[in-house]
């Protein structure tokens, strides 16, 4: 199984485009150790050849240029995307499926709660019926394994957590199973695992079978403290009120982290987060922990 991180960054990338915060005025000015990071989107396939897209990120056209294994190769008009797989509705995504609408029909596998809020609070799968139109599949979350036809050798199971929907859904206010996902990916042939959850607010009891059974975790690193925000001035919000757990403090992700097997990934970076610093303290003190901080272009192999 070969898993290709295409964006590492949260909503807005790295660094944002009006943000003029530490990390980011730094890195324009070429005084913080960095790396410029795109919005959070994997990529993963089981034979090399056929890819599943796991999220669709606004910034999906340069993330496409910067790994070859997804440009055309074998065609005058191609791709190696099989199919689309939605963690949730999030705006950062699934905007970038509107990127793909020169191609095929999309082979989209999302949940219920997912597909009901593309479908009317943002509409993009009508949207796209005008264009290369969509080929829907509901995504199970029963906690039964799944497998994608178009993407041999893997097995999913996904998993619910605890979130909301974003503002434009209809059921904002009244949270439903499947508005955001965990997924667990193996591969067929070595058994190997990798349990993916870019939006895990909370360590719910249920979780905890597919974080000790996994591999390799690939987890929310969007903020390092409950106020980052408040403290960057940059927002008035809790790392908790937006669905995110921090690394920092009791029960943070650091602490979560600590006793699992597998190896540890943080993903979905917010560019306030001081972890983007490879020189700062937060950074060393992720290295003493056995945890990574992922990146644009990184590859796991499992």
């Amino acid at each position: 199984m070969h898993i290709r991180i295409l964006g590492s960054a949260a909503g807005g990338g790295f660094p944002q485009w009006n943000c003029n915060c530490r990390n980011c005025a730094g890195l324009r000015a070429g005084i913080l150790r960095a790396r410029p990071r795109t919005q959070s989107s994997l990529t993963v396939s089981g034979d090399g050849q056929n890819w599943l897209l796991i999220n669709a990120s606004p910034d999906i056209r340069a993330q496409l240029a910067a790994f070859a294994p997804l440009q055309p190769g074998r065609r005058l008009r191609d791709t190696a995307i099989a199919a689309v797989l939605l963690m949730d509705s999030q705006i950062d995504h699934v905007s970038g499926l509107l990127a793909l609408r020169e191609g095929p029909p999309i082979r989209l596998y999302c949940s219920d709660p997912v597909y009901h809020d593309l479908t009317s609070g943002l509409p993009l799968i009508g949207v796209l019926g005008h264009y290369c139109g969509v080929e829907r599949r509901p995504v199970p979350l029963d906690g039964c394994s799944f497998a994608i036809a178009e993407v041999p050798g893997l097995r999913l199971t996904a998993v619910a957590l605890s979130s909301m929907a974003p503002p434009y859904s209809p059921h904002r206010h009244d949270p439903h199973p499947g508005d955001n996902l965990g997924l667990l990916i193996e591969d067929e042939d070595s058994g190997r695992r990798v349990f993916y959850a870019p939006g895990l607010g909370e360590i719910e009891p249920h979780l905890q079978p597919y974080l000790e059974s996994a591999d390799a975790l690939l987890v929310d690193g969007t903020f390092w403290r409950e106020d980052e925000m408040i403290l960057a001035g940059v927002g008035h919000k809790l790392a908790a009120e937006m669905g995110h757990l921090p690394q920092s403090g009791r029960g943070g992700m650091i602490e979560v982290l600590r006793s699992l097997r597998g190896r540890k990934i943080l993903i979905h970076i917010n560019n306030t987060n001081p972890i983007l610093d490879e020189d700062s303290p937060e950074r060393a003190e992720l290295v003493a922990a056995g945890i990574e901080v992922a990146y644009d272009g990184m590859d796991i192999i499992l």
